[in-house]
């Protein structure tokens, strides 16, 4: 009786151990809310955020990094997201202003020990536009402890420029010149909208450094159906991946996932909530004839990881 005690309690040891260091990441380009078309369209930032925090919760995102987001719109997500934190600055004057690339985590299941942000530039300590970037570009950045185990591990959050392919190959130098100086040996994540797919040049500098690698290759499972990018149109397809998750060796993915999650807008018609004939269903069913929307015109990427 003793030894299947002793057996029971050693097997939940092991099992609290390996849960503790699995870690749910994610990066989401979340659509700034600076367009009024949007709302005109149906996409407006409102309309979208319960559904984002939604989708947050139910896939259990422990820390994401996020981009476009302006201040109210990561303060909106907070309040929406109790037990989460964020770091990170806006990219026009180092304070509030402008579009962030913030860091949010679990604040209980990480403590957070150092955090930092620099411009993706020749000019690093404030705000600029480096090389031929159109727009100053920033990355935000945070040492965090997972709480439970003392694992340590640092995380870099970026947006790279749409237009300047000479600031996208100088910002991947820049970025991984970082994570050696900085993170050294500890392990590393590297998360963002790259505006470029994995047939780029910047992409390949960053998933033949020997320094990162991006987690689509190295996952032991995939569930990636489409690209990261959809345009608001649920009806899209694309190949091409521009959000990307990219770890350090000392990780194992064990889960690699491009989120397709759609929700329904009510569509809006002169003979007001129309219905859909259900001839074929009980006579309990209802239903109404509404439009699938996509909750951000980027699809999040997440990943389930370990240290090995």
């Amino acid at each position: 009786m003793k030894k299947g005690i002793l057996l029971i309690a050693v097997l939940t040891v092991f099992s609290y151990v390996a849960m503790a260091q699995t870690i749910t990441v994610a990066t989401y380009n979340m659509r700034n809310d600076n367009n009024k078309e949007d709302a005109a369209e149906g996409n407006g930032w409102k309309q979208r955020l319960p559904v984002i925090a939604a989708m947050i919760r139910f896939h259990g995102f422990d820390i994401f990094g996020t981009q476009e987001c302006m201040h109210h719109q990561l303060e909106n997500l907070k309040d929406s997201l109790p037990g989460y934190a964020y770091v990170g600055i806006g990219r026009d004057d180092g304070k509030q202003g402008g579009e962030h690339s913030a860091i949010f985590y679990n604040t209980k299941k990480f403590k957070l020990l150092e955090n930092g942000d620099f411009w993706m530039s020749e000019v690093t300590d404030r705000p600029n536009k480096g090389w031929d970037a159109v727009l100053p570009r920033i990355c935000s950045w945070g040492k965090f402890k997972e709480i439970k185990t003392g694992a340590t591990f640092y995380l870099f959050n970026l947006h790279m420029d749409h237009v300047g392919v000479k600031a996208r190959a100088e910002s991947a130098k820049l970025v991984m010149d970082k994570v050696r100086k900085m993170a050294g040996n500890i392990p590393a994540i590297l998360t963002g909208d790259f505006n470029v797919d994995q047939h780029s040049e910047s992409y390949t500098l960053i998933n033949t450094s020997g320094l990162l690698r991006d987690a689509y290759e190295t996952t032991a499972i995939r569930y990636a159906e489409n690209g990261t990018f959809n345009s608001f149109n649920p009806d899209g397809k694309t190949d091409s991946r521009i959000d990307h998750i990219f770890l350090t060796k000392q990780f194992r993915v064990e889960k690699y996932g491009i989120l397709t999650d759609t929700y329904r807008g009510p569509v809006v018609t002169d003979k007001g909530d129309e219905k859909v004939n259900t001839a074929n269903f009980p006579k309990e069913v209802s239903i109404s004839k509404y439009v699938a929307r996509e909750p951000s015109d980027h699809f999040p990427v997440m990943v389930v990881v370990s240290l090995k």
